[in-house]
């Protein structure tokens, strides 16, 4: 049995009277202690399957409409909002794109830990603070003892996210989601998050789901890679198996944006154009704008799933050879 099972997973915005679908029927599984990336362009509804799948939807117009969410078997729509609410932070964490705005700036970062632990755990004041000064001194970040006092805008862009991947670490979580944790640093902290949340995998056997528009920061991390566009996963593939053997135009696009360092090059590539927004009316494909490759059946049926070896699947009416 996997740890996280989403089968054909719809979130969908109220607008009027029309539901626009923002997740239309993804479809995927992770185990205990593999890496799966969910890699597109901003709106492609990765971040809104992440707070899907921890029920973090509530007091917006945007819903679940359709498919299960299944943790250890167990269906999470099911569960009272309180028995879920057991579960998310405890079992199934998450740490957010921007640490700024996730961490409340008017208390210590301690406070905030504190309060997430004693949530959960039966701790005392006094225990809570001895965990959290373990899990900072965990994510690196230098004199734990005294950083507890901190406040959020006293610390770097680079140790405010530790503090949230200390948090969400706080009740060893079988399963976290890390949505674009990376996105608002340089290269250097960049590296040294993701090297930091590999490492802490390894030492606690976690699940982990990274969210990226980055392909180059899911094949340095990931076992698994689904690529969503427009609400669609519409390549998904072993991380290997992917990265030799891209199959969709979409996906070569993203990987050739991709700035290479040691070349000189005078303009960087491009997926021409931009994602369509919800309230656009498109016909057949809805990558077919934008596509190198678009021929007549494109602009007419939207494509179904194609499988190839090793369980590689794609959604395109003319899929790319695999070294192409």
């Amino acid at each position: 049995m996997a740890l996280l099972e989403v089968e054909d997973l719809e979130v969908s915005l109220k607008s009027g009277r029309d539901l626009l679908k923002v997740v239309d029927g993804i479809s995927f599984t992770i185990e205990q202690g593999e890496t799966l990336g969910i890699v597109g362009e901003s709106g492609c509804g990765k971040s809104l399957t992440a707070l899907a799948t921890m029920g973090l939807l509530g007091g917006t117009p945007i819903r679940v409409t359709g498919g299960r969410i299944l943790f250890e078997g167990q269906d999470l729509s099911l569960l009272t909002p309180n028995q879920r609410r057991m579960i998310m932070g405890n079992q199934m964490a998450m740490i957010f794109q921007e640490p700024m705005t996730s961490l409340n700036p008017v208390y210590r970062v301690g406070d905030q830990i504190i309060e997430a632990l004693q949530q959960h755990e039966t701790l005392s004041q006094k225990q809570a603070r001895d965990r959290a000064i373990e899990l900072l001194a965990l994510v690196r970040i230098p004199d734990p003892k005294n950083r507890i006092n901190s406040f959020p805008h006293q610390l770097s862009g680079g140790m405010r996210q530790r503090v949230m991947i200390a948090m969400a670490l706080a009740c060893d979580p079988k399963l976290l989601i890390a949505d674009e944790p990376t996105t608002a640093l340089d290269v250097t902290v960049q590296s040294q998050i993701l090297d930091l949340i590999v490492d802490l995998q390894k030492q606690t056997g976690m699940a982990v789901i990274l969210i990226s528009h980055d392909l180059g920061v899911i094949a340095e991390t990931c076992n698994k890679v689904a690529v969503m566009y427009r609400g669609k996963v519409i390549e998904a593939a072993d991380a290997d198996d992917l990265f030799a053997h891209l199959r969709h135009p979409y996906t070569r696009g993203l990987l050739d944006s991709i700035p290479v360092a040691d070349k000189e090059v005078e303009h960087l590539n491009a997926i021409k154009g931009r994602v369509p927004t919800l309230e656009e009316a498109i016909e057949g494909c809805t990558f077919n704008p934008r596509c190198p490759n678009v021929q007549q059946k494109c602009l007419s049926s939207y494509p179904s799933v194609a499988a190839f070896e090793r369980g590689h699947e794609v959604r395109c009416h003319f899929p790319l050879e695999g070294n192409e």
